[in-house]
């Protein structure tokens, strides 16, 4: 069980850090989050507490690629039991949108919710298949036609409102979810780009810093993901998805739910 939250995640998981590795870090002033567990610090990532840069990136990505693979199928129940809505458990709640809708309502037509890789399946062509294309990490319910306007474009600010789109916005070439999703977003994208280095058969995913990717293994832009991960700290739903899918389904974590501070540190 994850230990007590934290407020503020940058001095509390450094200090930890800092102790571990024989250090003293100087105090400094983090944002204020309630979504950092250390719990598994001296378990599950014993082997990246302290590292930094490619260091860490590699440790990590072993620790992460030890997982439980699903179906593309089976995302849809999944996706029940790691989004269900807090407040009505018959519900889900839709990334982009925020908003709640019924777990019977998925599908493909209007007014339904479908399964969205927020890294788009296209970046690196690996579709829906086991693996990248079926990761609950990166897997969210969202409204079919906010799905479809986001399609496969890269991250970036900017653009006009999208209808029923809870505040996100989208342009020629990018598109931003609303303020209350952008740093989940950006640690989804970032999981990915540490948990596929090429080295299983699927394409090597790495963050830069443009849109327009297409069907290059990139996502842009990485310099507003790292300032959206920043804004937007871990929330207890966010924290709760990533214990489900440890506990439940991957029995994997996304290390940039437990330690934000961790983006700062590979990038």
């Amino acid at each position: 069980m994850p230990a007590t939250h934290i407020g503020r995640w940058k001095t509390l998981a450094l200090s930890t850090s800092a102790i571990l590795i024989g250090i003293t870090l100087p105090t400094m002033t983090a944002t204020p989050a309630s979504a950092t567990t250390t719990a598994y610090d001296s378990t599950y990532y014993k082997n990246a507490v302290g590292k930094t840069g490619t260091s860490l990136k590699s440790s990590l990505h072993t620790i992460i690629s030890s997982q439980t693979k699903i179906s593309y199928s089976a995302v849809w129940n999944a996706l029940m039991a790691t989004d269900q809505d807090p407040n009505n458990s018959s519900n889900v709640i839709l990334l982009y949108s925020g908003v709640s809708r019924a777990k019977s309502l998925n599908g493909g037509d209007v007014g339904d919710w479908n399964r969205e890789h927020t890294w788009a399946k296209s970046h690196g062509d690996f579709g829906e298949v086991t693996g990248p294309g079926t990761d609950l990490h990166h897997l969210r319910p969202a409204d079919v036609q906010v799905n479809s306007i986001r399609g496969n474009l890269d991250f970036d600010n900017g653009g006009s409102a999208v209808t029923n789109g809870g505040g996100s916005t989208v342009d020629s070439d990018s598109f931003a979810p609303r303020a209350a999703d952008r740093g989940d977003v950006a640690r989804m994208i970032l999981y990915m780009a540490v948990r596929y280095e090429g080295d299983d058969g699927f394409a090597n995913l790495e963050p830069n810093e443009k849109v327009g990717n297409g069907s290059n293994p990139y996502m842009g832009k990485l310099s507003v993901l790292k300032a959206w991960n920043e804004a937007d700290p871990p929330s207890a739903f966010e924290e709760k998805r990533n214990q489900v899918i440890y506990d439940t389904y991957q029995h994997n974590r996304n290390p940039f739910i437990d330690h934000p501070e961790w983006v700062e540190a590979i990038w």
